[in-house]
């Protein structure tokens, strides 16, 4: 992948810069409940005004589906925003038209506008459908910055489309910046012993960044529902555990391959089972070699496999971390997700690269974010960049 041009490229004095920023936050009753994408978006926001930009802010929120529903305004995110900077943001009622473009022309350097959800618009999401949505949004800016790496996978409007009208101006703000430095650079050429730890349920959506991961890890550690596809695939007894039926060929294959490539695949020696995800409901501890019974299905790796898993990634220099070791919404099976994420910020010399919202809300809830090396911002989106190399809304930016 070419090295793409970012915002410390760009001349920004008295000029209106567009920027993509991921304010997809979750809000109960209208209030942000977790404002970490906001506060991630701060440092290219804060340069850009410093440098005597007029900021144009630019976001969806939630799957409105082209409707104006106010459940999904960005209202919220324009307050806490001028909060967290202590600085006036303007929130505009629409994210074109002509109302926006007043507004627009009316902007001094460090003033900061946010537009309404971009997603209000059909144009956003199927800009074929209504190509002049970009047009519209493009009239607005005089550079593009995108810093909203968890939409960079999708090919959107504001993603893919909008750059097009910024030749040798459409550049990666701070945040995309330190995500293509962390997955791309420290990933693609990491030092060694490389682990990969993949959770979460599924290996449908997983299989190919395992079969990527295989290509570039020492140890490939397995953990979540996803490993009952692999033990089915020895002929291990599962109980009543979430699987992939269909995907039990593929995690035979892996394992395979694991046999005869330099990248080993570890899974779990036991297994936290209940009758039901309840933490009421009577649950034991099952090692996985004599089987779970019927009735049961398992919930988290068990303590063993915490010691196993310890001892190995004590040997890491290199960890990347996607998905949790179990239902981890739904105490006390967290304890598993919890205990890997306590293993990893406390050792002492590795770079720690966290992606997945999952994830990442399990380190958040653990208190341990500032001891990992990086926590990415987008869960599809960092699995994809590590499938394909790169992504869509990177290819759109201009090289340096």
């Amino acid at each position: 992948m070419k090295e793409k041009l970012s915002i410390q490229d760009l001349d920004l004095k008295n000029k209106k810069a567009l920027i993509r920023v991921d304010f997809n936050v979750p809000l109960e009753n209208k209030t942000i409940t977790d404002d970490s994408r906001i506060r991630a978006s701060l440092p290219t926001i804060q340069y850009a005004i410093d440098h005597g930009a007029a900021v144009i802010l630019m976001s969806h929120l939630g799957r409105p589906k082209g409707v104006r529903d106010q459940k999904y305004s960005l209202k919220p995110c324009a307050k806490r925003l001028s909060e967290l900077l202590n600085h006036p943001v303007k929130m505009a009622k629409d994210c074109c038209g002509e109302s926006v473009e007043k507004l627009v022309k009316d902007l001094h350097p460090g003033d900061i506008l946010l537009l309404e959800n971009l997603r209000f618009h059909l144009g956003e999401e199927s800009p074929k459908k209504e190509p002049t949505f970009a047009v519209s949004l493009s009239s607005l800016g005089d550079v593009y910055i995108n810093d909203a790496f968890g939409s960079a996978h999708r090919s959107h409007a504001s993603i893919t489309e909008l750059p097009k009208f910024f030749p040798g101006k459409a550049v990666a703000g701070f945040l995309m910046k330190q995500e293509l430095a962390y997955l791309g650079s420290t990933l693609m050429n990491p030092s060694r012993p490389f682990y990969a730890i993949l959770g979460g349920s599924k290996i449908s959506t997983k299989f190919k960044v395992i079969e990527m991961l295989m290509q570039r890890a020492d140890v490939l550690m397995i953990g979540g529902a996803m490993a009952f596809n692999f033990f089915k695939a020895q002929e291990i007894s599962i109980g009543d555990s979430l699987v992939e039926n269909d995907f039990i060929p593929v995690a035979r294959q892996l394992l395979d391959v694991s046999s005869q490539s330099r990248c080993k695949i570890l899974l779990p020696l036991d297994i936290v089972a209940a009758k039901e995800i309840s933490g009421e409901s009577p649950r034991k501890v099952i090692k996985i070699k004599d089987g779970i019974p019927k009735g049961y299905k398992g919930l988290d790796i068990g303590p063993e496999t915490i010691r196993f898993y310890q001892h190995e990634l004590s040997k890491a220099t290199t960890i990347f971390w996607n998905g949790p070791m179990g239902i981890f919404e739904t105490p006390p099976f967290d304890q598993g997700t919890t205990a890997i994420a306590q293993i990893i910020a406390n050792l002492p010399v590795a770079t720690t690269i966290v992606g997945g919202g999952d994830t990442v809300a399990a380190v958040d809830q653990a208190g341990l974010s500032g001891k990992m090396s990086h926590l990415s911002t987008g869960g599809g989106a960092a699995l994809e960049f590590i499938e394909f190399g790169t992504l869509p809304g990177i290819d759109a930016l201009s090289d340096k």
